[in-house]
């Protein structure tokens, strides 16, 4: 079929899909239910012209208004689509989905981290000397021979300036990482990298001078949450830079249009449990309890929030069975 015969067949429908989107304005629901449903079905079909049409037909003038009319189709038959129930009904449904959504970049975002984590921690324990250059200067003291952090409890207002100050960098660190990602998301990868040749450094030179159980008593009540949410944000990041690299059959612009949203509210979520975090840091850890305790807090708080994830962000049995579910644009959760 050449273009005359495919724009001669199928305009019809793209002027009847026209109409409805101009009667319906941005409230659907002035179609009635009958012009509802036939929006759908005009829209569906109007997608999947698009996607022949650039396969096909690109350059051809017409592909660029019909790619207009199904942006514009979409904003109606999806943008709408959300039932504005405050911000607590969207953080229990609607930000879990969104983390769980593309569990690959949270796969990519995971190993990024850990294993230069793991790698360079096994080479500062055994080779010191070498790796003693990267420690950054306010993490040096925990490098350095010492017998126990007993005495050095906070005040009260210590804590409150502590754990201010912490929050202040893990929010910063996952900023960092999720921005990086519109380089690509090669600039994210790298980015979780070096937190990780970072951590797995001082951590392997806090073991080698013998401050390993110190270091593990301070670090797990606050550190697996901490970590957990510098990758979400990491795996936001990335949908960013493969939105550029891969948008599939949508422009690019489009593409990014329609993961940057849902980027931005992975960050905002992701902020808040650093919140928690930060108050673990501030409030916990310097207590000085014992390696278990802090473990049992710090895995118990990290397991809380990854079975968020894949518990709640399973969504309902409708959504899971749709093969390509529509992520809320709002804060809010998606009706289904």
């Amino acid at each position: 079929m050449n273009v005359d015969d495919f724009t001669r067949v199928r305009t019809a429908d793209w002027d009847e899909l026209r109409r409805l989107v101009d009667t319906a304005g941005r409230h659907a629901h002035r179609l009635g239910p009958d012009g509802v449903l036939r929006l759908g079905e005009l829209y569906r079909a109007a997608a999947a012209d698009l996607a022949l049409a650039r396969r096909a037909y690109a350059g051809a003038p017409f592909v660029a208004g019909l790619e207009r009319l199904v942006q514009r189709s979409r904003s109606l038959v999806y943008g709408r689509a959300v039932s504005f129930v405050g911000a607590g009904n969207w953080f229990r449904y609607g930000y879990w989905q969104m983390v769980r959504s593309r569990p690959h970049f949270l796969a990519l975002a995971f190993l990024a981290l850990m294993g230069p984590m793991v790698l360079c921690g096994y080479w500062a324990w055994s080779d010191p000397d070498a790796a003693r250059g990267l420690v950054p200067g306010q993490f040096e003291q925990v490098t350095e021979p010492r017998e126990s952090w007993q005495g050095e409890e906070l005040s009260t207002d210590e804590q409150a300036a502590f754990s201010s100050m912490v929050l202040t960098n893990n929010i910063r660190v996952t900023a960092m990482a999720f921005a990086a990602g519109v380089f690509l998301g090669v600039g994210t990868l790298l980015m979780l990298a070096y937190n990780g040749v970072v951590i797995g450094v001082v951590a392997g030179l806090a073991i080698q001078a013998g401050n390993g159980r110190i270091f593990f008593e301070f670090v797990p009540a606050h550190g697996v949450l901490e970590l957990s949410c510098i990758i979400v944000g990491g795996a936001a990041g990335m949908r960013i830079g493969w939105a550029v690299v891969d948008p599939g059959y949508s422009s690019r612009g489009d593409a990014l249009r329609r993961e940057a949203p849902v980027a931005v509210q992975i960050l905002m979520g992701t902020s808040l449990c650093l919140v928690i975090a930060g108050l673990l840091e501030g409030f916990v850890s310097p207590r000085s309890l014992d390696i278990v305790t802090v473990c049992i807090i710090g895995f118990s708080v990290g397991g809380a929030y990854w079975a968020a994830v894949f518990g709640l962000g399973r969504g309902s049995r409708r959504s899971r069975q749709s093969p390509r579910p529509e992520v809320p644009i709002v804060t809010g959760v998606r009706v289904t």
